[in-house]
């Protein structure tokens, strides 16, 4: 059967996406009860929330009306008082920039900037424990 080894890796390769799928969805729920201790104490725990704003790409920055933390010192990621996580870098519009934005919030990960082009990463745990008082 000429498909049948065609098939076979097609379902391999089917099977790996599953279980990278279920992998990242464990780490993020993993993420996401860091994220929930935190924001449960952090009224009392926690340096003050302030403003988050996305950057350009090519520069340029705009208000999002979110307020909470930076995880990341170059400020590209941050947790709203909500415990969401957002990427805070975006190819900005002139409109955008003038008017503002509201990014979308992502399944938070365990490791904080990895995959990124910048190199820095830090464990979310540790990214929290920043901003303890």
């Amino acid at each position: 059967m000429p498909g049948s080894w065609a098939d076979g890796r097609r379902e391999a390769a089917a099977e790996q996406e599953r279980l990278l799928q279920e992998r990242r969805a464990a780490e993020s729920a993993r993420a996401q009860a860091l994220i929930d201790a935190f924001v449960a104490t952090a009224a009392q725990d926690a340096v003050a929330p302030e403003p988050l704003v996305v950057q350009g790409y090519r520069g340029g920055r705009a208000r999002t009306g979110l307020q909470g933390w930076y995880l990341k010192a170059d400020r590209s990621v941050g947790l709203d008082t909500d415990g969401r996580f957002y990427v805070l870098r975006a190819d900005l519009t002139l409109r955008e920039r003038l008017r503002g934005l509201t990014p979308r919030p992502l399944p938070p990960p365990l490791i904080v900037g990895e995959g990124g082009g910048d190199g820095e990463t830090i464990d979310m745990a540790a990214a929290l424990e920043r901003h303890r008082r």
